[in-house]
């Protein structure tokens, strides 16, 4: 067994509580190198003793460990222990063939030293204000995507100057559409039917673009959207039909009209707010590069300085005023991995103060850990996961095994109860359109969506995806929605919203199914795996070539009543083999008992 590959750390995301009783206790090996692991556990003040009259006090037990996944490089092996008086020492014995290793936090053994537990790796108490809290209903919530300006127009007397006629042309940076708050309100009832139970809202504050990432004023709704009075309607009316309500908080810059930074622009060194801002030196200049911090080298988003006292209230004042004023359920955090952690710390308790189960979606493309242990935000956007999936299915350049290993991979790179609210998503206002990815075939569209809304993790669908609208990077992801259903893909918004339906009526399908995977062949570019959950358990089986495929249903099915999700059709099979015919770029999904 190599060494080198063994690998826990007694924290983060290889140990830790998964809820007030439960420990989750992960370990890394070599792939292929190890048969079993078992996890040697104990209470650090009674190891190698007994206690009369106290019911299930051992000196020290032993359980066999589950391989949780595999990548490339690594198996990843996961055992769940209720420790009873909620504290743990706790080392590892792998097995080999004939050879065994035991894993400490002081190294190797050939044997475990069980006379002495101060080797061991510990746990020092499972404190429940510790345990990562969740909001629990982001767990069942489907989400969409609006990026408010073109959504829907509902109201033409708010229209800012220049409007066009909607999708009357291509979206560029500067053009406007003038969708509002009041289109949203009228197609209400399309978001419901097709099963939506969240919506993110991109900004929707007072600024100069029609994207709105360069805020003018966080205390005010940019006038195109309609005002505040419109907003609460628009939230109750959310609401009323089960959803909730996102919004967009960029705190990381501000944008060029911020009339904090106008004052510097116009004082220099004498302006009260010259601290607000990252300014390197005096006068200030925008071109050719900024002489102070921005969002990137952008001139017109000058970095706010949230270490200082000024900014830090007023930031946090608008953190608290659009929930405490407009109940919404969530804060969307853009560009969250520049804006330090101890201003998250702080945002985190004051919005939770006024909201306990308000949802804090930070914006990071990349493992978030350090973002995630409960002091700061309840889930990233997960690019990493869904990234694979895009990787695999739509653009091909990956197989079928590397498609399993990064997806493993991020499924493990969070604690498990992280993992259940991530925030899973094709595509947003920052990425090129699915159906651009997938070169407009729609079965590729098909087999992603499926794999999106089976997954752990809280979905969100990007307005117009679902129906099968177009579009490259940004500027094109931002279309105007295609309301003419004769223009639309109604095959696609029939299967998404069929996807979603199983995903509410069936526990397996989302986020309660434990995930598993089952095979991944290159040679036939077909991956399969199985969602289960109280007796349940769904397969689902993806053929990513252009070839037509049988593939082998490795359960005993021979009697067994089983459906096929997608047709509602059910069949018992009359022999203990079962295999499956797959048409290129299609998938099944088969459930059982």
């Amino acid at each position: 067994m190599l060494k080198e590959a063994i690998y826990h750390r007694p924290k983060n995301n290889f140990a830790y509580a998964y809820n007030k009783e439960t420990l989750h206790l992960r370990l890394r090996t070599k792939r292929n190198d190890v048969e079993k692991v078992y996890l040697i556990s104990g209470d650090p003040y009674s190891w190698g003793q007994t206690k009369e009259g106290v019911a299930c006090w051992k000196p020290w037990e032993k359980i066999e460990m589950t391989k949780k996944g595999r990548t490339d490089l690594f198996d990843y092996w996961e055992a769940a222990i209720e420790p009873k008086f909620r504290r743990l020492k706790y080392g590892f014995e792998l097995l080999c063939g004939e050879n065994k290793l035991v894993y400490t936090e002081k190294g190797f053994w050939d044997n475990a030293p069980l006379d002495d537990n101060s080797t061991y790796f510990t746990f020092p108490f499972l404190n429940e204000e510790d345990v990562f809290q969740i909001p629990a209903w982001v767990k069942d919530t489907v989400w969409y995507q609006i990026f408010p300006e073109r959504f829907a127009n509902g109201n033409r007397l708010n229209d800012p100057e220049g409007t066009l006629t909607w999708g009357s042309l291509e979206p560029t940076p500067t053009n406007f559409f003038g969708g509002d708050f009041e289109g949203v309100i009228q197609h209400i009832d399309y978001l419901v039917q097709l099963g939506i139970t969240g919506i993110y809202f991109t900004p929707i504050f007072k600024a100069y673009s029609n994207h709105k990432y360069d805020t003018i004023d966080y205390m005010e709704i940019d006038p195109q959207f309609g005002d505040k009075e419109t907003f609460k309607r628009l939230v109750q009316v959310c609401h009323e039909k089960g959803i909730k309500v996102m919004l967009d908080a960029v705190f990381n810059h501000s944008g060029f009209y911020f009339p904090q930074f106008q004052d510097v622009l116009e004082n220099g060194e004498k302006s009260k707010y010259k601290d607000w801002f990252y300014i390197h030196d005096f006068p200030v200049q925008t071109k050719p590069i900024p002489n102070y911090d921005t969002f990137a080298f952008t001139y017109a988003m000058p970095k706010l300085n949230t270490g200082h006292p000024e900014v830090r209230a007023y930031l946090l004042e608008v953190g608290r005023y659009w929930v405490r004023e407009f109940d919404i359920d969530g804060w969307r955090l853009d560009v969250a991995n520049e804006v330090s952690h101890d201003f998250w710390r702080e945002f985190r308790k004051e919005v939770k103060a006024v909201k306990p189960d308000l949802y804090i979606l930070g914006e990071i493309w990349h493992d978030s850990m350090p973002w995630l242990q409960g002091d700061q935000f309840d889930a990233v956007m997960n690019y990493p996961y869904t990234n694979a999936a895009i990787q695999f299915f739509a653009q091909g350049k990956i197989n079928a095994e590397e498609f399993v290993s990064k997806t493993t991979e991020a499924l493990l790179m969070y604690p498990e109860n992280v993992t259940e609210v991530a925030f899973n998503l094709l595509g947003s206002h920052d990425t090129p359109r699915i159906a651009s990815v997938c070169n407009e075939n729609t079965m590729k569209v098909k087999q992603l969506f499926t794999f999106l809304l089976s997954s752990s993790g809280s979905p969100c669908i990007y307005y117009g995806d679902e129906i099968g609208m177009t579009g490259d990077m940004d500027p094109g992801c931002r279309k105007c929605m295609i309301w003419e259903e004769d223009k639309q893909d109604q095959d696609l918004l029939e299967f998404v919203s069929k996807l979603i339906k199983l995903r509410k009526e069936n526990q397996a399908f989302g986020n309660k199914g434990t995930f598993q995977i089952l095979s991944a062949n290159n040679e036939t570019n077909h991956v399969m795996y199985t969602k289960t959950y109280q007796g349940q358990t769904i397969v689902f089986v993806y053929n990513n070539s252009n070839t037509r495929i049988r593939v082998d249903i490795p359960f005993n099915l021979k009697g067994k009543r089983v459906l096929n999700l997608l047709t509602g059709d059910y069949f018992i099979p009359e022999k203990v083999e079962l295999d499956v015919v797959i048409l290129p770029f299609d998938l099944v999904i088969l459930s059982f008992n």
